[in-house]
């Protein structure tokens, strides 16, 4: 065997394991001190969060303002969306053209639009990205799980053959920035056996469940058994926990079961009807949606769907603002529609839980929130327009997001929280912070908001110090 061929079986191993191998830094109790936690009933037995990596105009998508078409000479600070608003199957509800799929399921969820973020200083992908996705904000001396991997340590796998927290979309070799997105992507202090499946390419996810070439189901069998007795009788056991041993036993155990199980077939898109595979469209990121209804359909617990974060690429929109949107808004209208529709249509989405959100929105004229001293990012800097690549939202802002939610026991066609009509366009009616964002969908889940784990000897909390609170207004 050579060098390669080594190193690609024991990234199949690890692949599969991933999501069951040793919590080796958390022994903790969801009860501190004198607080005993109890959880909320569950609403949703399972959580998508779609995710538009790199920063989705509010104005230009789910809260549109007043709009003005591209016209050499026209004054920037005058521009509040480059988009015209269009109707919803909601009475009195909006939002911006390029969505109108997702303009016909809107009765089926509620649309938040007061979402809002802190100024960390400088307005950075990576710390908004790890904020929104852990709750914290970096740096910080512990390693803070993912909201994915609290589902996977608090509930468990809803099925134990699939693993409770996949990734789908976003490569985490080969990219920019690519170690502050791992810094994230991560179960952090839980440790990886509540850490995620990593699936890039969608499209490829069944070959993460199958032996790569030359490692027969046969060969891996042997191998699970003989490295499972080969850690049961380890002579250096004494220097490590049980419970680590224990641990990734169980990975082992695990990978061995999904490679076995019926529900790996999941995992490949080649199975899905061709009629229905067609309506997800031919990107990455619809085949990524696909592949999460087919997931949620065998049990999976947790999954994330993102367009991929690249720097100054996809809804990195730091010029060409209005084309790019037009082009992002054409990728994920019909795929996010298809799959609120279908799970509706296999009696999936009372019980799904799905988020569409991004981590932060863009303005014309405001980086950040007024009396920010966050650096302009903008490259697309004028007083008035002069060509077409300025004709877009191209600033970071931080003080009105929008958030989308379906299913998971949230009302129907309901609207919270609104933005102010005119520039600085700030959350101006129930501001939703990230902690209570948070608390609002693991209270979804069945997870109360002040659940803690013991890590260096003091709690670490699901939302920041446990403050979150659940907006329970979206609630039905």
């Amino acid at each position: 065997m050579n060098i390669p061929e080594q190193i690609q079986r024991r990234d199949f191993i690890k692949q599969l394991g991933l999501a069951s191998t040793a919590a080796l830094a958390t022994n903790g109790t969801q009860a501190w001190g004198n607080d005993i936690v109890i959880h909320p009933k569950s609403k949703a037995d399972s959580c998508i969060l779609i995710w538009m990596a790199g920063g989705m105009a509010a104005p230009d998508t789910f809260d549109p303002k007043r709009y003005l078409p591209f016209e050499k000479g026209l004054e920037v600070n005058k521009i509040l969306s480059t988009f015209p608003a269009i109707d919803t199957n909601v009475d009195g509800l909006q939002i911006s053209e390029g969505l109108e799929n997702m303009a016909q399921v809107m009765d089926r969820g509620t649309l938040i639009r007061s979402a809002v973020q802190p100024d960390l200083g400088s307005i950075l992908h990576s710390r908004h990205q790890y904020h929104w996705h852990t709750g914290y904000v970096p740096p910080i001396t512990v390693a803070a799980p993912h909201l994915g991997a609290w589902m996977a340590k608090v509930l468990g796998p809803k099925n134990e053959v699939i693993p409770p927290f996949i990734n789908i979309g976003q490569r985490l070799e080969g990219v920019g920035e690519k170690e502050e997105l791992k810094a994230f992507t991560t179960a952090g202090f839980f440790g990886s056996e509540y850490g995620p499946m990593n699936l890039p390419y969608p499209e490829k996810a069944v070959q993460s469940v199958q032996p790569p070439k030359g490692m027969e189901p046969g060969r891996f069998s042997n191998r699970y058994k003989h490295f499972k007795k080969l850690l049961e009788n380890n002579p250096n056991r004494d220097q490590t926990s049980d419970f680590q041993h224990e641990s990734m036993i169980r990975s082992m155990e695990s990978a061995h079961r999904l490679l076995q199980s019926k529900e790996k077939n999941a995992f490949d898109l080649t199975l899905e009807p061709k009629d229905s595979y067609a309506k997800y469209g031919d990107t990455r990121f619809g085949r990524g949606c696909l592949l999460a209804r087919r997931l949620v359909e065998e049990g999976a617990r947790f999954i994330e769907v993102t367009t991929e974060y690249v720097p100054f690429l996809n809804w990195d929109t730091h010029e060409n603002g209005n084309t790019t949107a037009a082009r992002m808004k054409k990728e994920i209208d019909q795929p996010v529609a298809q799959l609120i529709r279908d799970l509706e249509a296999k009696g999936l989405l009372n019980r799904t839980l799905v988020i569409l959100a991004s981590e932060f929105s863009r303005d014309m004229m405001i980086e950040g929130v007024p009396g920010s001293v966050a650096q302009d990012q903008s490259r697309a800097r004028t007083d008035k327009l002069k060509e077409m690549k300025q004709y877009g939202l191209h600033r970071h802002f931080t003080g009105g997001t929008s958030v989308a939610m379906f299913g998971g026991g949230v009302k129907k066609g309901f609207t919270y929280g609104k933005t102010a009509d005119e520039r600085p366009l700030m959350a101006v009616e129930n501001p939703l912070s990230i902690e209570d964002l948070h608390a609002t969908i693991y209270t979804a889940m069945g997870i109360n908001p002040k659940t803690a784990y013991e890590v260096e000897k003091r709690p670490f909390y699901a939302t920041k110090d446990g403050i979150g609170k659940a907006a329970k207004d979206i609630f039905a």
